[in-house]
């Protein structure tokens, strides 16, 4: 088995205080130390934006959830999202997810545009593929969807970009995230062959 293909070991942390309940994940016994240390950093640094986002603990009303989910851990490439469900009275609460994709190698995180050929139009091939999606699904949108954000959220799982949508971001709450999981061989001819969906194919 190559080196490449070791899933990185994953422990999760909790953290309990009055009104916040956050489960995040730190990636341990990993070489190079380097790369440990940079993912783990940029896992807590959003994890630290989410609740500064959500207003905790600036509002004391503010009552948090949060955990994560692995996505992809595998052949250099560890790709997971980071929940924030606050509740500050109304209706209901709000959640905010964010992804965050690495190479384990190197500790780097990935952008959307580092996933493809350097000059590729990935912003008009996906928003093509997702307005085509939107159209199968009849999903009502709250604005005109025209294209993806260059950065729009992203993860990888297995041979599949998952591309999603945060709540309200397109449609009602009703609909909460939207996901439009594409494979990587509707995406073959623009996939950067040493990025995270190229690592995939091989």
């Amino acid at each position: 088995m190559d080196e490449l293909d070791h899933p990185v070991s994953i422990q999760t942390y909790q953290v309990l205080h009055d009104k916040l309940k956050l489960l995040y994940p730190a990636v341990i016994h990993h070489t190079p130390y380097t790369a440990e240390h940079a993912m783990n950093t940029t896992i807590v640094n959003a994890v630290n934006k989410q609740l500064h986002d959500q207003g905790y603990p600036k509002n004391p009303m503010t009552d948090v959830t949060a955990y994560y989910e692995l996505k992809n851990n595998q052949r250099g490439v560890l790709s997971l999202t980071l929940w924030n469900y606050a509740f500050s009275g109304g209706a209901h609460g709000l959640t905010i997810q964010n992804a965050l994709t690495f190479n384990t190698e190197t500790g780097k995180t990935y952008a959307l545009k580092d996933l493809f050929k350097p000059g590729s139009d990935y912003i008009g091939k996906l928003s093509e593929i997702i307005k085509a999606e939107i159209k199968v699904r009849n999903i009502p949108l709250l604005v005109d969807f025209k294209a993806i954000r260059p950065d729009q959220d992203f993860y990888i799982a297995d041979k599949s970009l998952v591309i999603y949508f945060q709540v309200y971001e397109l449609a009602a709450y009703v609909y909460g995230f939207l996901y439009f999981p594409i494979s990587v061989y509707a995406l073959q001819d623009i996939i950067a062959e040493d990025g995270p969906l190229g690592k995939m194919f091989s």
